[in-house]
This record gives C-alpha cells, sequence and structure tokens, in this order.
C-alpha cells in the first residue's frame, strides 16, 4: 500500500515509522508542558508565600495594596504581562488556600 503525501509517496512502512517517531515527539512535548505548568503553579504560591511573608505574615498589611502595587509594576517591566496587582492577590490567596 502506498500513501501520497505532497508529490512524494510513502509506502505502508514508512508511515508506521514516521508515525512511531511523531509519537515519541508528541509524548515529549506533553511532558515539557506538564512539568513546565506544574513549575509555573510552584512559582504563582511561591510568590504568594513570598507577599504573606512581607506582609508579616498578615492577610491584609496595611501596606500591603502599595506593595503589591510595586511588586506588579517592577514585575511587569522586568518580566512582561502577568503579574498585574489583581493577579498578585490571587498567588496571595492561592498560597494561603493551600498552605502546607
Amino acid at each position: 500500500m502506498q500513501l501520497f503525501i505532497g508529490k512524494e509517496r510513502m509506502d505502508l512502512m514508512n508511515q508506521n515509522f514516521y508515525n512511531e517517531v511523531k509519537a515519541i515527539l508528541i509524548t515529549a512535548r506533553n511532558k515539557v508542558y506538564q512539568i513546565a505548568n506544574f513549575a509555573m503553579v510552584e512559582a504563582y504560591w511561591n510568590i504568594g508565600k513570598s507577599i504573606i511573608e512581607e506582609q508579616g505574615g498578615n492577610e491584609k498589611a496595611e501596606y500591603g495594596t502599595g506593595l503589591l502595587k510595586k511588586l506588579s509594576k517592577q514585575m511587569t517591566q522586568d518580566f512582561g504581562k502577568g503579574f498585574t496587582v489583581a493577579n498578585l492577590k490571587n498567588m496571595r490567596q492561592f498560597y494561603l488556600t493551600f498552605a502546607k
């Protein structure tokens, strides 16, 4: 049996080989996505923890809003989008919800 890919012919054995190699790459990419997602969840939890610690262990320190605004500005400058005050509050809440 032969399959046509573009202008090239690929017989069944070659197609099976290609599918095997393709599956290896897809599996590897999926592992990378899972590891990256875990690392980011862990990072956000640790950022939330650091915020709480900087606030003296209080959920809402008096200067908390100012701290989050300054942190947001600096993080956005250094790392780009994703570090709004609202997101930092979410990270803080994430830590409080899932503290060890």
